[in-house]
Formats: structure tokens, C-alpha cells, sequence
């Protein structure tokens, strides 16, 4: 959520912030309720304040003897009372729309942010690992996993598509991806591990800037929740509405849990295989940190969310996202795409991202600066340390055998009960 107050003080760095993401003006309107607002504001402050004036006036005329002039001094108190709900309710009218207006702007950019219309215009930062060059020709994890466990039909014919059940070795494969993810960024990296819910009220959902824009890109109950579409929205809104001691930040957060995309937005894409599932798992990295920290701690969580990569000997990149292919929410976004042979691409495995203020604004999140009275509104991040259904795509891939079986990486044999090799069955 942005700021008015900025927007009115800023009106050409505001646009400007919303021309780097493709977007007209929108300073001059913004304002211009707001104006509207301020001016309803006064007239209910004003109103109010002569019927109290007034109210205390009766009884001095009445004391006088004045009963003509306490008379029309009670008629002008019933007008104002008369008159008041028609001046608050314009008060009200002009604060849901400036907040209905402001609701559906996206983030601005950091300035360091490259400015471009789409994903061509994103920055490779850099590269690590070596691609494997393999003496057979090697299979996409859709053609070959069926036989190690990832059932495909069974998933189908239980919920429909992008629904996939996995058996067996390579079950047990997916769980020891996400135990691995979890020690590393607890153990070794200092964050929390909570255990969330994954239905969720709207406060939160709005809160992390996931509605009311992108209600179809998400799955909504019967009763009024919805499914997480990650973990953010939970560990984020765990302190919404909250006043924090500046002694409890940073705060960093990560759970592994289900998560739940409609991909309203990506029909058509990525129908075959893992990638893109309507259900799945992934371990999230959510940090909440004071203003002037929050851009490295962006960096500290994005070479969180590598190091599993590396440990997992998966070659990737590393891509600073431009302003046309930047989430909703975030100010600066590094994304981490994994290597996947068979189609010779680098294919996004993380998305971390710095949101500023701007889901703390919507939570209501602030920190009481210490030593001060003044309280300032947090920083949140969140990351993906990793999404663990593309990992073990990028596993099955990368560490795929000519007779069909798949190497277990050695970063997780601890978590396989001594299975060295997942082979076909």
C-alpha cells in the first residue's frame, strides 16, 4: 500500500516510480481524492465542533432568561445533528475509494531496478556450476519419472490436471528435499522454522498484497478462508497489525508447507510434467527487518535460498528481474533459475524479493524505534529456499542414469534411509 502522504509530497517521483513499471500517471488523481477526502474530514471536524459549541450555549442562554435565543441555538444544533451523516458519510465514500484507488497500484521500483516491459529485459548477475555433458540422450523428467513414482494418471484422475501422485522411493525423494531445505536455512542460516496454518482469512491474504487483485489466482473455501498460494501470507501476516520492539528485529521466518495456485495466469503454460502443479510444496524464507537493513538482508536471503542449489551440485543463475516482470508487491526481486538439460533452458527454481514497506502498510506492522517514541512501519521480504517440486525435477534431470534410474545427490543421503539410487519399478 502506498502512502498518501508521500504521494502528495512526491507527485513526479511517484509517477515516475509508475512509468518505470509501464504505468500512466496517477499521482494527480490520487491527490485529488484525497483533497476531496481531507475537505469532508474538515466539514464533519467543523459541524461537530460547533454542536458542542452550540450545545453549551443553551444552557448559558437559558440561565439568562434568553429562552428566544436558546431556542434558535436548539434548532441549529438539530440542523448540524441533521446534516452530520451526510457529511460523514462523504468522508467515508471518498476514503473507501482513494483506499480502493491505492489497493491496486503495484510497488515501486528501487532505483537500481533495470527498467524494461518483460522478461527479456531481466539481468543475468551471474552463473554457478558446471552443465553435465551426458554420453546417452537424456529423457525429460515427465517421460522418465513415471516409472520411478511420479504417477501422472493417478493424480489426473483424482483431481483433475496439474495434480500429480508421487510413490515409493521418489516420495520419499520429494520429503527429503524439503527436510534437507529446512536444516539448512535453521541450522545454518538462523531462521525460525514455524509451522503455519494453510487456510487464512482475508486480512491476511490483503495484508500481503495478494488480494483484492489476485483473488483468481488463488483457491477461496466455502467458509471464507482461502488456501495459502505460499507460506508468506502466513509468516508475513504473523504480525500483522502488531507493534514490535526494535530488539525482536530482524525477524526470519521459514516454514515447508502445501501450497495452493489456481494459475489463472499461466493457462496453457507448462501442462506437461511437475513445474507447475495446482498443489505443492515448498520452503519458504520470510524476513521482517528495520528500513534500513532490508537491502541486505535481500542479499543475505537470496544466497540462502543458493546455497541449496549448490549443496545440491544444480548448475543455476541468478537474474535481477526488471520492472516489467517484478511481482505486484515487490521493490526488487532476484530470481534463481535451475538448470534442466533436456530443454536446455534455465528455469525459475526461487523468487526473492525486498517489498519495502509495502506489506507493511497494508498489516498495519510497525517497530518502536529504541530509545524514542516515534514508531516506524517494518520491512518484509520473502524468498523461496526452494520450491521443492522443481528441485526434484532438476534433480531427476541433472542426475538421470542411460538405464532409467536417478542418482540420489549426496547432500541427501542422510534423509534416504540408505538409498543411493532410485530405480525403476
Amino acid at each position: 500500500m502506498h502512502d498518501i502522504r508521500f504521494i502528495r509530497e512526491n507527485p513526479e517521483i511517484f509517477d515516475r516510480g509508475l512509468k518505470r513499471r509501464g504505468l500512466a500517471p496517477l499521482a494527480a488523481g490520487l491527490i485529488a481524492i484525497d483533497e476531496e477526502r481531507r475537505e469532508a474530514v474538515t466539514a464533519v471536524q467543523v459541524a461537530q465542533s460547533r454542536r458542542n459549541e452550540a450545545s453549551k450555549l443553551i444552557g448559558a442562554a437559558m440561565a439568562k432568561g434568553d429562552r428566544e435565543g436558546a431556542e434558535a441555538i436548539k434548532a441549529e444544533v438539530a440542523a448540524l445533528k441533521e446534516q452530520m451523516p451526510a457529511l460523514e458519510a462523504r468522508a467515508d465514500e471518498a476514503a473507501k475509494r482513494l483506499k480502493e484507488a491505492l489497493e491496486i497500484i503495484p510497488n515501486l521500483p528501487a532505483e537500481d531496478v533495470p527498467e524494461g516491459a518483460d522478461e527479456e529485459a531481466n539481468v543475468e548477475v551471474s552463473r554457478w556450476g558446471t552443465l553435465r555433458e551426458f554420453d546417452f540422450t537424456p529423457k525429460e523428467h515427465a517421460d522418465l519419472a513415471p516409472a520411478l513414482g511420479m504417477d501422472f494418471e493417478t493424480g489426473a484422475r483424482l483431481s483433475g490436471a496439474r495434480f500429480t501422485f508421487l510413490r515409493g522411493d521418489m516420495a520419499r525423494l520429494h520429503r527429503a528435499l524439503g527436510q534437507f531445505m529446512l536444516d539448512v536455512q535453521t541450522r545454518e542460516h538462523g531462521y525460525t522454522e514455524c509451522n503455519p496454518p494453510v487456510l487464512v482469512g482475508d486480512d491476511a491474504m490483503y495484508g500481503t498484497d495478494k488480494l483484492p487483485k489476485f483473488a483468481e489466482d488463488s483457491f477461496a473455501t466455502t467458509n471464507g478462508r482461502w488456501l495459502i498460494p505460499t507460506s508468506e501470507v502466513s509468516l508475513t501476516a504473523s504480525v500483522m497489525g502488531e507493534l514490535l520492539d526494535e530488539s525482536a528485529l530482524p525477524m526470519r521466518l521459514t516454514a515447508l508447507t502445501l501450497c495452493f495456485r489456481s494459475e489463472a495466469g499461466a493457462a496453457g503454460r507448462d501442462t506437461r510434467g511437475f513445474i507447475r502443479q495446482h498443489q505443492f510444496e515448498k520452503c519458504e524464507l520470510v524476513s521482517i527487518v528495520r528500513p534500513e537493513d532490508s537491502e541486505a538482508e535481500h542479499q543475505r536471503m537470496t544466497r540462502a535460498a543458493e546455497t541449496i542449489l549448490e549443496r545440491l551440485e544444480l548448475p543455476y543463475r541468478k537474474l535481477l528481474l526488471c520492472t516489467g516482470d517484478m511481482g505486484f508487491g515487490a521493490r526488487k526481486t532476484y530470481d534463481l533459475e535451475v538448470w534442466l538439460p533436456v530443454q536446455g533452458a534455465f528455469r525459475e527454481i526461487s523468487s526473492c524479493s525486498n517489498t519495502g514497506d509495502f506489506q507493511a502498510r497494508r498489516m498495519g506492522t510497525r517497530y518502536r524505534v529504541a530509545g524514542e517514541k516515534r514508531t516506524e512501519f517494518v520491512h518484509t521480504l520473502n524468498g523461496s529456499g526452494l520450491a521443492v517440486g522443481r528441485t526434484l525435477v532438476a534433480v531427476i534431470e541433472n542426475y538421470q542414469n542411460a538405464d532409467g534410474s536417478v542418482t540420489v545427490p549426496d547432500a541427501l543421503l542422510p534423509y534416504m534411509g540408505g538409498i543411493e539410487v532410485i530405480t525403476p519399478n
